[in-house]
C-alpha cells in the first residue's frame, strides 16, 4: 500500500517555482519514494530523522528531503534543491 502525503510550507514554496521538466523528473522520484520510501539515504547528526533522495535532472544532482512514519503510513517532504546549500538550509527548518 503506498504512503499518504503531506508537504511542509518551505517544499510547496520551492515546488511552485519548478519548470515543466524539473517537475517531471520530480514526480518520478515521489512516485518512486512512495511506493518505497526506505530507497533514500537515512542523514545522521542534526538531521538524524531526515532522508534524501538524489536524482539527475539533465547533468545536476537534485535532491529530496523527506521523512515517513512507516505506522502511520504518512510520508512528508521537507525540502527540494540543487545539492549546494540543501543541507544548510534543511538544518535552519
Amino acid at each position: 500500500m503506498p504512503y499518504k502525503e503531506n508537504q511542509t510550507t518551505r517544499f510547496s514554496r520551492s515546488y511552485k517555482r519548478l519548470n515543466r521538466q524539473e517537475l517531471a523528473a520530480l514526480h518520478e522520484a515521489m512516485d518512486l519514494l512512495i511506493q518505497k520510501p526506505e530507497l533514500g539515504v537515512e542523514k545522521s547528526g542534526d538531521l538524524s530523522n531526515f532522508f534524501v533522495h538524489k536524482y539527475k535532472i539533465g547533468k545536476e544532482k537534485w535532491l529530496l528531503g523527506y521523512t515517513f512514519n512507516i505506522s502511520k503510513k504518512i510520508i512528508t517532504w521537507h525540502a527540494i534543491g540543487r545539492h549546494e546549500n540543501f543541507y544548510r538550509d534543511l538544518k535552519k527548518n
